[in-house]
């Protein structure tokens, strides 16, 4: 990829810079690094003018493509050795590319159809805890059964599986050392978790966010949550967005106490 191209997939991406959250920063990195994520990107043509891209890697994630661009991303996709653990993106975008390689590809473990992206760009609107702070690299022990079990109840599988819990444990090592990691420990029990996971200089987009079954309900989740949302907006960009499947009510209802309002709508095949 050219940096010419860079800039207008950049152009593209910034027609909606929270949808596009993860886009824009894949772009940030190739920036600095031409060659960091070059062959992970693909884009569509018309007319010697880039319309839309498609990121290929550890996940797959479409970037305002067209019914045109969606059939010819499909036949690179089947052309192109598969790798990715989901497809995730704007609803409609997801779900039609999808059913354009479905029939080629092995069942998926789930299909999420309706996540609502949500997102604040002020203040949260209950008080922040004060007992939620950026982790340090000392709470990696902690940390890491509490990032397990939220991967596990969330996507289905655990992420230590076989060989990769040394891989995972490294991930979230750098995730704190980054200062993306917060949490609340009271008597070295992680009593609340989130992190971010992706970020640009626009908006930062939250997962993993996660309080022990037991205490659920209890209000960890709320400030937790608007602490999240001040030390982000604060330290790292103006926005904060999630996605949240459509069916987990509780925590929509934790989001939209602290302040977050729909944006628009993902979906992910996970496989």
């Amino acid at each position: 990829m050219l940096r010419t191209d860079i800039d207008q997939v950049r152009s593209i991406a910034l027609k909606d810079p929270v949808s596009n959250c993860f886009f824009l920063s894949k772009l940030e990195d190739l920036q600095h690094n031409l060659w960091s994520t070059q062959n992970e990107i693909s884009v569509f043509e018309n007319n010697s003018v880039i319309e839309s891209a498609l990121y290929n890697g550890a996940n797959i994630v479409p970037l305002e493509t067209s019914a045109d661009s969606r059939v010819a991303f499909a036949q690179y996709l089947l052309d192109s050795p598969r790798r990715a653990s989901s497809i995730v993106g704007d609803r409609q975008e997801v779900l039609d590319l999808w059913n354009l390689i479905k029939p080629f590809w092995h069942k998926p473990r789930e299909i999420r159809e309706n996540q609502p992206l949500l997102v604040i760009d002020d203040a949260p609107l209950l008080a922040p805890d004060p007992l939620v702070k950026p982790a340090v690299i000392r709470d990696l022990d902690l940390l890491l059964p509490a990032c397990v079990s939220m991967f596990t109840e969330e996507v289905g599988v655990s992420p230590v599986l076989g060989s990769s819990e040394q891989i995972y444990r490294a991930r979230i090592a750098e995730v704190i050392q980054q200062r993306k990691m917060f949490a609340r420990i009271d008597q070295s029990q992680v009593t609340f978790k989130a992190e971010i996971g992706v970020s640009t200089q626009q908006v930062c987009q939250v997962q993993g966010v996660w309080v022990p079954p037991q205490l659920r309900g209890r209000n960890y989740g709320k400030a937790g949550m608007a602490a999240v949302v001040d030390l982000t907006r604060k330290n790292f960009a103006p926005r904060v967005s999630l996605y949240v499947n459509d069916y987990n009510e509780r925590a929509r209802a934790v989001y939209k106490s602290v302040g977050f309002q729909e944006h628009s709508t993902f979906a992910t095949v996970l496989f």
